[in-house]
């Protein structure tokens, strides 16, 4: 069995601008329904919707058009005194919205533009994140027996007692110092 190309024969009307503007509110618009009805916060919506309109207004095309050398330049030279989880945040609000054209628009932008969406972030220009959960892995039984007895030596030595004595309903307290 052989590959052909196939072609469209459907007639492939001109697109206008007005197409493509609608298309990119569209897209933003599911992207922010889907985020949402996913559970993410209304906050964190915000802030992946203003990085992706700060990186669009840049562009100046929409942000399907982007190819790796335009987000080397945005990341490079634009973001380059930006602080490291500016730029993180920026790069997964970018993948995001390439990963949700992807799975439910990548036909419908080839074919109103011909061009097939491929998000310009790979393994050798995606900023690095610093702020990454760490792993917390609790402590031994070793170590905890070592923390509480370090923690019992030492209350012998750095604390003051109160004691208390009851007179006629009513407490009086005296200070004094474990020897």
């Amino acid at each position: 069995m052989a590959l052909a190309v196939v072609k469209s024969l459907r007639p492939r009307r001109p697109v206008t601008e007005e197409d493509v503007a609608a298309l990119e509110i569209d897209l933003l618009a599911g992207l922010t329904l889907a985020r949402s009805a996913a559970g993410v916060g209304d906050k964190t919506i915000r802030q992946d919707t203003g990085n992706l309109e700060q990186i669009r207004s840049w562009f100046g095309r929409p942000l399907w058009e982007m190819e790796p050398t335009d987000a080397d330049a945005y990341f490079g030279r634009v973001l380059r005194t930006a602080a490291n989880s500016t730029k993180a945040h920026k790069a997964k609000a970018l993948t995001v919205y390439f990963a949700y054209v992807d799975l439910r628009h990548r036909a419908e932008v080839f074919a109103l533009t011909g061009r097939a969406p491929q998000c310009p972030l790979d393994e050798m220009n995606r900023p690095r994140n610093h702020h990454e959960m760490a792993l917390r892995i609790p402590p031994g039984e070793q170590e905890i027996d070592a923390l509480f007895a370090g923690w019992r030596q030492e209350l012998d030595t750095c604390r003051k007692y109160a004691c208390a004595s009851w007179s006629a309903g009513t407490v009086s307290w005296r200070w004094k110092t474990r020897s």
